[in-house]
């Protein structure tokens, strides 16, 4: 693939995220508050500090980023505050293009939750978190909270009423239960964020991976975000997830799959430049359309984005 065509490929990043510590420290203690224990080591290279459009354009300027798409961020206790927040932003300073908000799906409060979300138009879904340990694997089935409950496939079917996006962010080890509620709920965009978090490189820990993440092969509203993929203390092998990136889009397909930043979170362990520069060699080998779809066109067509 030539260096022009990649170098001009245009990016929509479907997972990047804004806070803003002078004005709302409160609402983000994680990153206010003191550093704290990390998949990637520790959040100490981020704290204290905003992350704000300006800053993230400056960590882009090396790559065609065209549009982005902001991921719930932690906002304390209120998605609707947030969502506020980011409908000032935009205005502002013309990022996000699109979001994503929260919403504690097994919460019964949750549909007027997501009602209240869908009042912001550029608003396409949400990201929550049904997991319990992302360090430690933990297959037990059933728990309160988790995409078997309930209580959560009631939230689920919620988001599906409102033609929202469910995004979960969950290790590999919780895909037999989105496997699950892909197959029980046909019709809903069903995202899952960082791969699948990849961490354990062992043999045994990439076949358990492998293994989970076909689960999801046989449902076509399910997407993968590529991305995440860092490792403790802070690194970001280029060899290793060049193969994870490869297999991943082997066994989901390239229509299925978007690489983003996680930015500015993945900026523990990477530059956005080192990051999307290892992305485009893992597939320059592949057609053109195919890269395109990878790096634009799939998440285009699914937030939603004009232009």
């Amino acid at each position: 693939m030539s260096d022009t065509f990649l170098r001009d490929l245009p990016i929509i990043d479907p997972h990047q995220h804004f806070w803003d510590l002078t004005a709302h420290a409160a609402q983000y203690p994680h990153w206010a508050s003191k550093p704290a224990p990390f998949r990637y080591g520790s959040t100490e290279k981020l704290f204290g500090r905003s992350y704000l459009p300006a800053d993230y354009r400056r960590d882009t300027a090396g790559h065609n980023v065209v549009a982005t798409v902001h991921v719930q961020a932690g906002w304390a206790g209120d998605a609707i505050g947030e969502a506020r927040w980011l409908a000032g932003l935009r205005e502002r300073e013309g990022l996000p293009s699109v979001a994503l908000g929260g919403a504690v799906l097994h919460r019964a409060d949750v549909a007027e939750t997501i009602a209240r979300l869908a009042e912001f138009d550029f608003l396409r879904g949400i990201r929550t978190k049904p997991t319990q340990e992302e360090n430690t694997s933990d297959d037990t089935r059933g728990r309160p909270g988790s995409m078997d409950d309930p209580a959560w496939r009631r939230g689920f079917e919620e988001l599906g009423k409102r033609g929202f996006v469910c995004e979960v962010q969950v290790p590999w080890w919780d895909l037999p239960a989105m496997a699950d509620a892909a197959r029980d709920h046909p019709g809903i965009a069903f995202v899952l964020n960082h791969t699948g978090l990849p961490a354990d490189r062992s043999r045994e820990g990439l076949a358990g991976w492998r293994k989970a993440l076909a689960l999801l092969a046989p449902y076509p509203d399910v997407r993968l975000k590529l991305s995440g993929i860092g490792l403790p203390p802070g690194v970001w092998p280029e060899a290793e997830n060049g193969l994870i990136v490869r297999e991943a889009i082997a066994i989901l397909g390239w229509e299925r799959c978007m690489f983003a930043s996680n930015f500015p979170v993945d900026s523990l362990v990477a530059s956005f430049d080192t990051i999307y520069s290892g992305f485009k060699r893992a597939v320059a080998d592949l057609p053109r359309e195919q890269i395109r779809a990878l790096f634009h066109d799939n998440a285009k067509a699914l937030y939603r984005i004009g232009g």
